[in-house]
């Protein structure tokens, strides 16, 4: 055998190169196959933004006769960002909101809670109470806001209750009175909402480990003990998950407190929505109300990353 067929390179026989795992090769393909996908779901997520940013610089508005490409022609040097800032209806209506937001969301994680711990035991006629008590989250939130403005009117059954309780008629305007029609407003959102809290909250009760609780009743722990000790502990991704999620979405409310109240009696329940669609759709100052989306927009971003961080935490605690 000659030496030139003896000796053969290392490239040629494979030998020092790394082959590439099956699973890397999985994952490239993976990417390059959902490349275009991502793309579209980056551009659909990128340019509204993209283009909120670009509008809020500006004074544009679709009364402006100019396309909103040219609406840099209309360039207002973040005038709209210092005039936010000086907005009182805006911080008004922000602190009305954080109002029902205080109110409404430890209102049902409260009930929600005590719902759930009602139902993680079974009971006769269990899952009739079951399908009855989620009933108020399937309702169209316009539904829901009409019910409840019917139910909150002067001559309503609310009123016609609190008559018969008190032996004399009682004629409350509810929804006329500045004082009194976030109180109606948030109990529709408390009614609506707290099945969804109820709901997430038991998938959490049903999870704890049932070896733990029978081993603390064994040691001598009571009810109190037993749900501070083990349940709340094992249970705190899922409770973060409830509390931001309802924080985030009662920040939007909109639906059922415009159909109740339309942001009045005058602006007493005009929430950060109402106000934002208001200044749309009846001043039309398009650019003022995309530099208050973006700021609302850095809120909620700011309260879902502390959640995600409370969240992460928690597992650590958890393992």
């Amino acid at each position: 055998m000659s030496a030139a067929t003896a000796t053969i390179s290392e490239d040629e026989m494979g030998i020092g190169r790394a082959k590439p795992a099956p699973r890397d090769e999985g994952a490239r393909l993976g990417f390059r196959l959902t490349l275009p996908a991502q793309i579209l779901v980056l551009f659909i997520s990128a340019f509204p933004l993209l283009m909120q940013l670009y509008i809020s610089v500006t004074d544009w508005s679709p009364l402006s006769g100019i396309g909103w490409w040219n609406a840099w022609e209309m360039w207002n040097s973040f005038a709209n960002y210092t005039d936010l800032a000086a907005d009182t209806r805006f911080w008004s209506a922000l602190r009305r909101t954080a109002i029902v937001m205080l109110v409404c969301v430890p209102a049902e994680f409260l009930l929600g809670l005590a719902l759930a711990t009602l139902f993680v035991d079974d009971f006769p006629g269990k899952r009739i109470f079951y399908s009855i008590l989620l009933m108020p989250m399937m309702v169209v939130p316009a539904v829901a806001g009409y019910m409840f403005f019917m139910l909150f009117q002067s001559g309503g059954p609310v009123n016609d209750i609190l008559s018969r309780i008190v032996g004399t008629p009682v004629t409350i305007a509810w929804l006329s009175d500045p004082n009194l029609a976030l109180i109606a407003v948030m109990i529709a959102d408390i009614w609506q909402w707290t099945p969804l809290m109820f709901l997430i909250l038991l998938a959490g009760l049903v999870g704890v480990p049932e070896d733990q609780m029978k081993a603390a009743t064994l040691l001598g722990a009571n009810a109190w003990q037993r749900f501070t000790t083990i349940v709340l502990p094992k249970m705190k991704t899922i409770v973060i998950i409830a509390l931001a999620i309802r924080v985030i979405e009662n920040f939007k409310i909109f639906d059922t407190l415009y159909i109740m109240t339309g942001g009045g009696p005058g602006v007493a329940t005009e929430t950060i929505s109402v106000y934002i669609y208001k200044v749309t759709t009846q001043d039309l100052i398009w650019g003022y109300v995309a530099a208050i989306a973006l700021a609302i927009l850095i809120v909620l971003s700011i309260v879902a990353v502390y959640a995600m961080k409370r969240m992460a935490k928690a597992r650590e605690v958890a393992a």
